[in-house]
């Protein structure tokens, strides 16, 4: 039987438990996959504790992208048994097997392995929301990456290169910021050696970024409004670093934005958007200019481990289960 990693109760990873499932048949429209990889992603270890602004009913199996195989059709159109796909989905990724509709495929890049399929769209994809559709980046433009050495943090490094950012990536160890470098990183803060502040604004002459890019939030976001240019924009991604305060005298002498960014759900309020965003991402990976960087491929039943890299910040990159 396949198997299915369960939250039953919110909390840690470790109140999670694997299960075994009976597979559902499929209704027309839809198709079997099974689940060769799946991606981590921050968000699944907040759905699980119940700290994510979606929270699905009891009992849920997380996880929010996937990739694998098409074991079964029923009347789905332009889908067929044998295709390499990544699955999008909500929830629901950390399991053996599952059931999509075709809207919710992706082919897998021909360069990239299963794993490197369930760890790209939800960064990457991200990053480039972040940067084109709502930071609107221009080339020369310096870009200030936080959390670089994240998925999503390394995911913007790469696509803030393509559009010809000049970038700064700030990470917490010198491993990170070796990745990050290898990513196309014109500059490094380490944030332990300096005020990152204080980096940037010698970096720039004193002028500051014209874009930040936040998954991190807290002090880090606060200090960012204090090294930014003239109508820079500032990226909100993420919070793992806590809720920032943001200083308006700050923000109106610069003459900056603040600018959230939920990459899903953008799409589902305007999909033309996401089909934009996959088919540039496609192209750019089928053309061997992005890549996630995966630090660690763990087994399914190692689930509470490989969550817990991302909590205790030990991956660079993203973590992937290998089914």
């Amino acid at each position: 039987m396949p198997k299915a990693v369960v939250c039953r109760e919110l909390g840690p990873p470790e109140r999670l438990q694997l299960e075994n499932f009976a597979s559902a048949p499929l209704k027309p429209g839809e198709v079997r996959v099974a689940i060769r990889a799946a991606g981590i992603n921050f968000p699944d270890i907040l759905m699980a504790a119940g700290e994510y602004q979606l929270k699905p009913p009891l009992p849920f199996t997380p996880g929010s992208e996937a990739s694998g195989d098409v074991v079964e059709v029923n009347e789905a159109a332009g889908v067929a048994v044998g295709d390499k796909v990544i699955v999008k989905m909500r929830f629901g990724a950390y399991c053996d097997e599952t059931v999509a509709t075709p809207s919710q495929l992706v082919p897998v890049p021909s360069t990239f392995d299963y794993a490197e399929g369930s760890t790209f769209l939800a960064a990457h994809g991200t990053a480039y929301h972040a940067l084109i559709d709502r930071g609107q980046i221009k080339p020369g433009e310096v870009l200030l990456v936080h959390g670089a050495g994240g998925g999503v943090g390394l995911a913007a490094v790469e696509i803030g290169k393509l559009l010809g950012a000049t970038v700064i990536a700030a990470a917490s160890s010198e491993e990170k910021l070796a990745i990050a470098k290898a990513r196309g990183a014109d500059h490094l803060v380490l944030y332990a050696r300096e005020p990152f502040r204080d980096a940037v604004k010698r970096l720039t002459d004193g002028r500051g970024a014209d874009v930040v890019f936040d998954p991190v939030g807290g002090e880090v976001f606060e200090n960012s409004m204090r090294c930014i240019n003239w109508g820079a924009r500032i990226l909100v991604i993420g919070f793992t670093g806590g809720i920032g305060l943001a200083r308006t005298n700050l923000l109106m002498i610069k003459g900056a934005s603040v600018l959230g960014v939920r990459a899903g759900e953008a799409v589902r309020k305007d999909p033309a958007l996401g089909e934009v965003r996959i088919k540039a991402l496609s192209e750019w990976a089928e053309a061997g200019k992005v890549r996630p960087n995966i630090s660690h491929r763990l087994p399914l039943e190692d689930f509470a481990k490989a969550m817990r890299l991302l909590i205790e910040r030990k991956a660079i990159g993203r973590v992937a289960l290998m089914m």
